[in-house]
């Protein structure tokens, strides 16, 4: 999670809003990092979350993470949260929950919908603390 929290702070410091994502293979070593880059790239899919999915999958050459993990700052919106299923990572971590814009255990919660095709093995509140006050300190500049 280290690593994702370096991401967002990078993130920050580009103006964008700080989510910063890591994938790891089943020995723990680091296959992508990424971090937001929707004003960057303008492109309103380039969330952390599915530029590390892309990275990774190219790494590895497969449509499929199996046995990989995915450390995230926030809370997956609902379209991550279908792309970590869709590729069916093995683990999700995340740090700040998102009560407004999150898709696990916010709004539609697509792990618990039946036709979910792949449910990853959930952590949440991990760096926490840490990844709320980077956001809280993002749009707290911005106000």
């Amino acid at each position: 999670m280290d690593q994702a929290l370096a991401e967002a702070r990078a993130a920050a410091e580009r103006g964008e809003v700080p989510v910063g994502a890591v994938i790891t293979g089943a020995d723990g070593t680091i296959l992508a990092a990424a971090s937001n880059r929707t004003e960057e790239l303008n492109d309103p899919t380039a969330h952390a979350e599915i530029l590390a999915i892309r990275a990774a999958a190219a790494r590895l050459g497969a449509p499929r993470l199996i046995q990989c993990d995915l450390h995230v700052t926030l809370e997956p919106c609902p379209m991550c949260a279908q792309a970590i299923s869709f590729a069916r990572i093995r683990r999700l971590y995340w740090g700040a929950a998102d009560p407004k814009g999150g898709g696990i255990e916010h709004g539609p919660r697509i792990f618990s919908q039946p036709t979910c095709h792949h449910r990853p093995e959930l952590y949440p509140g991990v760096g926490e603390k840490e990844a709320a006050a980077l956001l809280r300190g993002f749009f707290k500049d911005r106000r």
